[in-house]
């Protein structure tokens, strides 16, 4: 097995919207995410338009890492982390996302969080917009299906990148933007909301008020917005490095028949290559029209909007993977609910977790050699993860060897992508400390090296205790990716 380059960058990722809590406190406007409240796997999520008195919306509270920073990032040094990847929320630094001015203590706290990350001497990766748009832009504005929200974007990135500017040098504009090419990211994503109060967000199953149209829209105008933001940060600091950030996966063709093998190219064309295009390489990809013609889109652009897109490219290509995806043109092949971006035949040679997900670290080495090989920038896997039910024992120890079992083939599959050549600069698996689902809502989903006592009910003292992943984690780290036993 290869060995990791000196310097690489191992850590965890979280999201303010799943960890903070807070979700007023000092002077923090309503975020998209505070109007979701908690489900599970079998039970949809529900969106309403004002917080319902007496419901568990479970980000409100979340796992109070805005109260427990300084104790949660303290743990994180003490496995070693190198980076740590988090999110700004941007209802935090501008509660209504059009205020005139910032707010001051929304400043302050996140300066003294990556303050507190560079005195362990942890880099920050932040990413700015992680599900997390200010609600009065989906309720006054319509969301990003609204041009107006690229020049208020902008201006945040700007406050974001002066404020912390040196304390932060590695950026992530939008997380997971191709999501916003499947229902799915309508609310989380675009912040699109459908009409009425107390609607069931089921991910997994079309939803009758979804607007293609305007979902397409809303990622072009995210595109222009990443791509002046990559533009005010090398503007404001020569030295910022700027990221893309997919959620992402390997597409296999259900068998070798040329239908199947067309449909998987189609597949990951439409979920990933659509974006990363975009962002990496400066330009729709040449296919794009005929989308837009097959699916009766049209994409309004603004004089200069090209142009634009070719100067405000990335520095490196990050995304999320979690598992690989099967596609069949056979109707007659049983498919797999839930997945967010189309339905997935089962593929036979693949173990699933507990929530129905394949576990394919083989698809991760297959992923890095095909993005390199593509856009030839540094790459960053920032999530990977299993989500799982974890047992507290008796004297409160949590024995997690599934985790380490699926980390360590990951990991593995990631040495081997660099020795295939490969420039892989950092992991950040998901979610290092436990924290609320974004899918389900739930806290019995958790990804953790560090257990927080958090339920499903939003019940628990939110204390910590560290798993066997913990102390296995951060022997990884200590070796620099040697010793994986």
């Amino acid at each position: 097995m290869a060995k990791f380059p000196e310097g690489f960058l191992w850590g965890g990722a979280i999201a303010a919207n799943q960890a903070e809590g807070a979700y007023l406190e000092d002077g923090k406007g309503l975020s998209v995410p505070d109007m979701i409240k908690g489900g599970t796997v079998n039970t949809p999520r529900r969106i309403t338009s004002t917080v319902h008195p007496g419901e568990y919306y479970p980000s409100h509270e979340a796992i109070d890492f805005y109260h427990r920073y300084k104790e949660d990032v303290a743990l994180l040094a003490e496995m070693g982390f190198k980076c740590f990847r988090t999110s700004i929320n941007w209802a935090r630094i501008f509660p209504n996302g059009d205020d005139a001015e910032p707010n001051p203590a929304g400043i302050a706290f996140y300066r003294s969080l990556f303050e507190e990350c560079r005195r362990h001497g942890i880099e920050p990766l932040v990413t700015l917009s992680h599900y997390e748009l200010p609600f009065a832009l989906a309720e006054n504005y319509g969301g990003w299906a609204n041009r107006e929200l690229v020049a208020l974007f902008a201006r945040y990135a700007r406050t974001c990148f002066t404020e912390f500017r040196g304390l932060v040098r590695r950026w992530l504009t939008f997380n997971e933007i191709n999501c916003l090419t499947a229902p799915f990211g309508n609310v989380m994503g675009g912040g699109i909301l459908p009409p009425g109060d107390d609607v069931a967000l089921d991910y997994g199953k079309p939803m009758a008020w979804d607007d293609p149209q305007k979902r397409y829209q809303a990622l072009h105008h995210q595109f222009v917005a990443s791509a002046k933001a990559v533009r005010i940060a090398h503007e404001i600091d020569p030295g910022n490095k700027v990221g893309c950030m997919l959620a992402s996966r390997a597409v296999y063709p259900y068998s070798c028949r040329p239908e199947d093998v067309l449909l998987a190219q189609k597949m990951a064309r439409q979920a990933n290559l659509y974006c990363s295009d975009v962002q990496v390489r400066g330009a729709y990809p040449v296919w794009a029209p005929r989308f837009w013609r097959e699916n009766n889109l049209s994409i309004a652009m603004e004089p200069g909007d090209e142009e634009l897109l070719a100067a405000g490219k990335v520095d490196f290509y990050s995304f999320s993977y979690y598992k690989s995806s099967t596609v069949s043109s056979d109707p007659a092949v049983p498919v797999a609910g839930g997945n967010v971006f189309y339905d997935d035949a089962k593929n036979p040679y693949l173990a699933v977790s507990d929530w129905g997900w394949s576990i394919d670290p083989k698809g991760l080495r297959w992923y890095l050699g095909e993005m390199y090989d593509r856009y030839h920038v540094p790459m960053m896997v920032v999530e990977n993860g299993l989500g799982a039910a974890d047992t507290v024992e008796e004297d409160g120890s949590i024995h997690d060897g599934y985790r380490i079992d699926y980390l360590r083939d990951h990991i593995e599959q990631m040495a081997e992508a660099i020795a295939d050549g490969v420039d892989l600069i950092g992991y950040t698996m998901w979610g290092p400390i436990d924290l609320v689902s974004a899918g389900t809502g739930e806290m019995k989903k958790r990804y953790g090296f560090i257990y927080v006592d958090k339920h499903n009910d939003g019940s628990g003292d939110l204390h910590r205790a560290r798993k066997d992943s913990f102390f296995w984690y951060q022997k990884v780290i200590a070796t620099n990716g040697e010793d994986l036993t």
